[in-house]
């Protein structure tokens, strides 16, 4: 069989005619310079983007390619952020061969086994060493100071991630009309939560450091450097922001909910590291966990209104419907962060009328 024209599994299916033609062109390129065996193509993983991975062999192991159509997907924030990220010793997915106006890139691979599938809620004890690999990853990366190289996690960006919600949650999924009383109350939580949140301190902000980014070693290898065990991916929407950002993220997932005790396990942990790193040197956080962890709260909360409003976006005009299943536990998540503050009571309210809940207390982090 010709390079030029390897043979796709039927699992991997094209709509764009052209696109396929331009992938299995570039593909016989890269198969004559890296080894590749095109036959072994397969369909590895699509996330919520619009990029897929495919997984192929080659005489040097198993790759990954992406594909990233370039009209949606900017692929080259990714390869700046992966490069800062390896300079850093963080273990991510080397860039081998890039056509950078068709939007195919070859990765190395970093296997095919999240943190996420090996985590149980019911056994958090067994979590413990697995989520003390992930902030020491965190930390890698929040002692990498390039506030030069990306994009400002700045009140523009807050506010238009916080608008999600209204936009698509509240009007698309649920139906609603923003009233006035609503609309208030929404744009003060919103001015207080950007408020919050741009008094921390900035570091390079992952904005989606959660198991299911988190790469498990493969089998025989395990690195010496603690840091390296866990491989990171999906890190190109990076920013400078908020310390809080990522242990917000890591410690209240997207697709497992974990007891308020494991969380406070968890982030005790990473604040102990974080404050000896000295990266917590700020409004007496380093001697004040309480204080510290107010602050991840108040992160945690612009965090899950976005995600709301992202997992209905992504079902009603990218036609995901999957994402929108875990969209309770995002409310149930603001729930309970609400009935901690009294400036949120507000929002406590508004969440009930959308709701139909009736008041109730005792939320666990992500369900009743």
């Amino acid at each position: 069989m010709s390079p030029a024209h390897p043979a796709h599994p039927p699992s991997i299916a094209w709509t764009d005619p052209q696109r396929q033609a331009a992938f299995e062109a570039w593909l016989g390129q890269a198969a004559a310079a890296h080894g590749l065996l095109p036959a072994s193509l397969r369909l590895a993983s699509a996330d919520a983007s619009f990029r897929r991975y495919f997984r192929i062999d080659s005489a040097a192991g198993t790759r990954v390619i992406m594909d990233a159509p370039p009209e949606q997907e900017n692929c080259r924030p990714f390869v700046q952020v992966a490069a800062l990220l390896r300079e850093a010793g963080v273990r991510v997915p080397a860039v081998l061969d890039w056509d950078q106006p068709q939007g195919f890139m070859l990765l190395d691979d970093l296997g095919d086994r999240t943190l996420l599938t090996v985590l149980d809620p019911k056994q958090p004890d067994a979590a413990l060493p697995y989520f003390k690999d992930a902030t020491t990853a965190l930390l890698e990366l929040q002692r990498i100071a390039r506030p030069d190289w990306l994009p400002a996690y700045d009140a523009a960006l807050l506010q238009r991630e916080l608008q999600l919600f209204p936009d698509w949650y509240l009007i698309r999924h649920k139906g609603l009309a923003i009233d006035d009383a609503m609309r208030a109350t929404l744009d003060k939580t919103f001015a207080l939560l950007v408020e919050r949140n741009l008094a921390a301190p900035s570091v390079l902000v992952h904005r989606d450091f959660m198991p299911r980014n988190l790469m498990l070693p493969r089998e025989g290898f395990e690195p010496s450097d603690p840091a390296r065990r866990l491989g990171v991916l999906d890190f190109q929407d990076a920013v400078w922001g908020p310390i809080t950002y990522d242990i917000a993220c890591l410690t209240r997932d997207a697709f497992l909910s974990w007891e308020e005790d494991f969380v406070l396990d968890v982030t005790i942990r990473y604040w102990e590291r974080a404050r000896k790193a000295g990266l917590l040197d700020f409004d007496g956080w380093s001697g004040d966990f309480g204080a510290f962890y107010r602050a991840v709260d108040w992160m945690a909360l612009q965090r899950h209104l976005k995600v709301a409003g992202i997992f209905a976006r992504l079902t009603l005009r990218d036609g995901k419907p999957q994402y929108l299943a875990d969209a309770p536990r995002f409310i149930h998540y603001i729930r309970s962060t609400a009935l901690r503050y009294r400036e949120l009571t507000p929002l406590l309210r508004l969440i009930d009328k959308v709701e139909g809940w009736e008041a109730a207390t005792g939320f666990a982090y992500g369900r009743t």
